[in-house]
């Protein structure tokens, strides 16, 4: 009889990835996504404007880099994030994609998806989902993880994230 604890065998990213994906406004001051990131424990946050669409990333490399920056209180994740988004597919074999992302120089890749011709993120991979899995003992270790694990809906989770990225602009553009 098999041992049902025992790590089932992940081998493609979706097996591992971390379905919903942190995001903040173009206009977040840093501190607020330094904060979202380390209350998270996050690699990165994509930034989305005020349609939902990804616009780019801010991840811990680029904050540390923007904290030796005079003015870096006023800075926003439109000024110092990545524009290009780090892109893994969701079929690529775990290996595979543990060498892309160090050939891409980055910790964390994302799973994008299509909707009304708005491109969002859906999925991340990081290094630290990597790590887990290497040193996971059993299977429930590694259950919040994968495009099986229970979680929302992906449409209800961007609605969500739109929603607050468009309350967040507006909140701002009424400051101004």
């Amino acid at each position: 009889m098999a041992d049902t604890n025992a790590p089932r065998e992940r081998l493609l990213v979706r097996d591992l990835m971390a379905v919903g994906v942190a995001t903040c406004p173009p206009v977040t001051p840093i501190a607020e996504v330094a904060r979202l990131i380390l209350d998270k424990n996050l690699e990165g946050v994509i930034v989305l404007d005020i349609e939902g669409e990804a616009v780019g990333v801010v991840t811990q490399d680029e904050l540390v880099t923007a904290y030796s920056n005079d003015n870096r209180a006023a800075l926003t994740a439109e000024d110092i994030m990545r524009a290009k988004v780090p892109q893994i597919a969701p079929d690529l074999p775990l290996e595979v994609a543990a060498q892309l992302m160090r050939d891409m120089k980055v910790r964390v890749a994302y799973q994008m998806h299509e909707a009304a011709g708005i491109r969002y993120p859906a999925a991340s991979l990081s290094y630290r989902h990597l790590l887990r899995h290497l040193a996971a003992q059993n299977d429930a270790e590694l259950q919040d993880l994968g495009s099986a694990a229970p979680r929302k809906l992906p449409l209800e989770s961007f609605f969500e994230r739109r929603d607050a990225a468009r309350k967040t602009a507006g909140t701002k553009n009424q400051n101004t």
